[in-house]
């Protein structure tokens, strides 16, 4: 049986507190046997039955970032033209991937098929294969926080055109597109967004519900 000591303990929360969305990376790579503790890690996540539905493709090459940035560059674009003012300034000031800048990308795909058809836990709610795929990104994040890694999840992308650049086969999905590397300017001691104004930390209280929802949106206020 595993134990932990109270600094053990600490060090885990801290990481957890500590993990920031890094977007500026310095141009240093990332050592071979940090980077392979960082993969070991995403892949050491729980999943569901255990099906362990990931991949996780390393992008080094100039070429292939350039590819997916411009992808990127595009999904942004529109983005920013769903918003109104003052909100589509701000939005266009936030500084959204780093794909270009960071000596490593990985792409966390999803496999379905994986252990299928019958996949222990699945029958019911078909989507814990991405869920699962959710952890081993999250493993792999908060491995990198502990070793001053930098990870930046590029979330604004036109999946099915990242599929294509990255050779992903058809029933496979991208899950998360992320950038790794050494931060310009260290961790930020709050998240960016909340750093820039765009949105508050919600306070756990208003989150957590005993036996069963309470508040807007329960039954009872919707008769």
């Amino acid at each position: 049986m595993v134990s932990f000591t109270a600094a053990e303990r600490d060090a885990v929360y801290k990481t957890i507190y500590a993990r920031r969305d890094i977007r500026r990376f310095r141009p240093e790579p990332i050592p071979e046997d940090v980077l392979e503790r960082l993969l070991q890690a995403a892949h050491h996540a729980p999943s569901v039955g255990f099906s362990q539905p990931w991949d996780l493709i390393v992008v080094r090459e100039d070429e292939t970032k350039t590819e997916i940035a411009e992808i990127a560059d595009r999904a942004i674009a529109a983005a920013r033209e769903g918003y109104e003012e003052p909100r589509r300034s701000k939005f266009a000031d936030l500084k959204l991937e780093g794909i270009r800048e960071s000596p490593i990308n990985i792409c966390v795909t999803c496999d379905p098929t994986r252990g299928a058809p019958h996949v222990l836990g699945r029958s019911s709610m078909q989507r814990m294969d991405v869920y699962s795929t959710c952890l081993a990104v999250q493993n792999l994040w908060l491995a990198a926080r502990a070793e001053g890694v930098g990870v930046g999840w590029v979330s604004v992308l036109y999946p099915y055109e990242v599929q294509d650049v990255l050779g992903i086969p058809p029933h496979v999905k991208p899950v998360a597109y992320l950038c790794l590397g050494y931060p310009e300017n260290g961790f930020p001691d709050e998240p960016v967004l909340q750093k820039e104004g765009w949105r508050e930390r919600l306070a756990v209280e208003e989150l957590v519900h005993e036996e069963r929802w309470e508040g807007e949106g329960t039954r009872d206020d919707d008769a």
